[in-house]
């Protein structure tokens, strides 16, 4: 069974009456929100796409945390918006002058990356909830069992409880009116009234209730906003997983504070990028973005790689190669007759769709290892393809053409390969008597064979390396001839497929490459 039909089928045990799956992620808009974070919101996507399938009723909510203190700079943003440190994301100026907030131009971004994926959640943005008075009966109460609050969270560190720090301890930020900054120092909460001083000079005394600026700390707000919202399943990701980590604490405040069961929890493992060891971070700028993802892949790509992995695994995301094998599996899988695959794999598959129908386009492979020979036309690759027996639309083909050259020039700018404009002669001599008659052969069979489809044409190539009763050499030598017709026309060990690599350079060009005197 596949990991979100098992999950949902949990959640229907557990909630058999329930009429409403409330099912919940969210993010900070500390910066570009990367696939480690979008791993949170697949998670809970998956999981409404099961829920939904066995006939209930969802309602997917992301919040954006853009009520929460503006901690560090990320590398990417100007460094004098250090000033801004402690203030809530939403009242930052946005870093590029383009969107009214720092944290608006943060989430748009990313829900413009969702809207591609087809996910469409309802969003709710902290820091209007909060301003609007919508918790703050809870914060209230949350204010009255402090002392309680701060013994649950004792419980879960090793370091003694201290009766002083215990009597000081408010689990709240306050932003000052002022300079908005969260540099406040709580002197008491008596009568639901917060009396304060900040940093900057500033002292004020206000009624809980009414108040705009009081945001719960995140172990106490997250359990707050499970209950508000009535949420029966969230992720979280590792961190927040262990015997001392948010999740376990949120669950205790929860249940002893606000009288509320926790929700469903799936921890997940973290993603991480082909050759780093350091963790994806918004902040750090070592990420890269789900919008970056679709410069490459197609959305359904995409969303398969996270569907076919448990959450608990972790796995990386590699720009270079990976992008030819995770594009060439995914459509091996697509056109795989149906009862072959593994019921997780054809799930991940259905999971996976954002348009419905089958799409027709060229492999992402063919594309990219002949857009390079023709110089990056769209119309060219078409004609490729067709005289290989593909036909496709212009519009088809220029889809892919367009992630494939972003790929190439972007991230993997040593397969932009270019044919020899001049035989290569010093390679050719490098070759052994026997290699240089297959490159002859080779030859022959192209000016003899002119009208042969691609199938006879390759047979006839393979021939020309044959060995009889030897299959492995036989494929050892098929091999090393191809391998040697790259260094020849390409100066490169590799190249596309044989008849891609003639159609797209042209038989008569690549005879005049090849056809050494011996």
């Amino acid at each position: 069974m596949h990991w979100a039909f098992r999950i949902a089928e949990e959640l229907i045990r557990k909630y058999p009456d329930r009429e409403t799956f409330v099912c919940a992620s969210g993010i900070s808009p500390s910066g570009s929100v990367h696939i480690g974070n979008f791993r949170e919101v697949i998670t809970t996507y998956f999981v409404v796409r099961a829920l939904q399938h066995l006939g209930k009723n969802t309602r997917f909510i992301f919040s954006w945390d853009d009520f929460d203190r503006f901690r560090k700079v990320p590398k990417n943003i100007d460094p004098t918006f250090e000033q801004y440190i402690g203030m809530p994301y939403s009242e930052i100026p946005c870093p590029f002058g383009c969107h009214s907030s720092y944290a608006e131009h943060f989430e748009k971004e990313f829900e413009q990356s969702l809207r591609e994926f087809g996910i469409v959640p309802d969003f709710i943005y902290q820091s209007k909830e909060y301003q609007s008075g919508r918790y703050n009966t809870l914060i209230v109460h949350a204010l009255h069992n402090r002392k309680q609050i701060y013994d649950i969270l004792m419980n879960f560190k090793s370091s003694e409880h201290n009766m002083e720090e215990r009597e000081r301890f408010y689990p709240i930020n306050v932003y000052c009116e002022i300079c908005r900054k969260d540099t406040v120092h709580i002197h008491e909460f008596q009568n639901e009234r917060l009396s304060y001083t900040c940093s900057c000079g500033h002292s004020n005394s206000i009624e809980v209730a009414q108040a705009t600026n009081i945001k719960l700390n995140w172990k106490v707000d997250w359990p707050m906003r499970w209950k508000v919202e009535d949420v029966v399943f969230e992720p979280g990701g590792r961190d927040h997983s262990s015997a001392t980590g948010s999740y376990r604490v949120s669950k205790e405040i929860a249940s002893h504070i606000f009288n509320f069961q926790a929700p469903e929890y799936e921890p997940y493992d973290f993603i991480s990028i082909k050759g780093s060891d350091e963790k994806m971070s918004s902040s750090s700028g070592n990420n890269i973005t789900p919008g970056e993802l679709l410069n490459i892949y197609t959305p359904e790509v995409i969303l398969f790689m996270f569907a076919k992995y448990q959450p608990n695994a972790p796995f990386h995301i590699g720009l270079d190669d990976d992008v030819i094998r995770n594009s060439t599996e995914y459509e091996r899988f697509v056109q795989a007759k149906q009862g072959i695959l593994k019921e997780e794999i054809s799930v991940a598959l259905e999971l996976s769709i954002v348009h419905s129908g089958i799409r027709h386009v060229p492999k992402f492979s063919h594309v990219a290892s002949i857009l390079p020979l023709v110089n990056f036309e769209v119309s060219l690759v078409r004609e490729v393809l067709e005289r290989t027996g593909e036909e496709y639309t212009l519009k088809e083909v220029a889809g892919v053409c367009e992630r494939a050259e972003y790929w190439l020039k972007n991230w993997c700018s040593e397969k932009v390969l270019k044919v020899n404009n001049k035989i290569n002669q010093e390679f050719f001599e490098t070759l052994t008597d026997h290699e240089k008659q297959w490159i002859t052969g080779f030859v022959n069979v192209l000016q003899g064979g002119r009208d042969l489809q691609d199938d006879e044409l390759m047979k006839r190539i393979y021939d020309v390396c044959h060995v009889k009763d030897d299959p492995k050499k036989k494929r050892s030598n098929q091999k090393r001839l191809f391998g040697i017709i790259y260094q020849l026309v390409l100066s490169s060990n590799s190249g596309p497929r044989i008849p891609l690599l003639i159609h797209s350079v042209g038989r008569e060009r690549l005879i005049a490459l090849l056809d050494y005197p011996i």
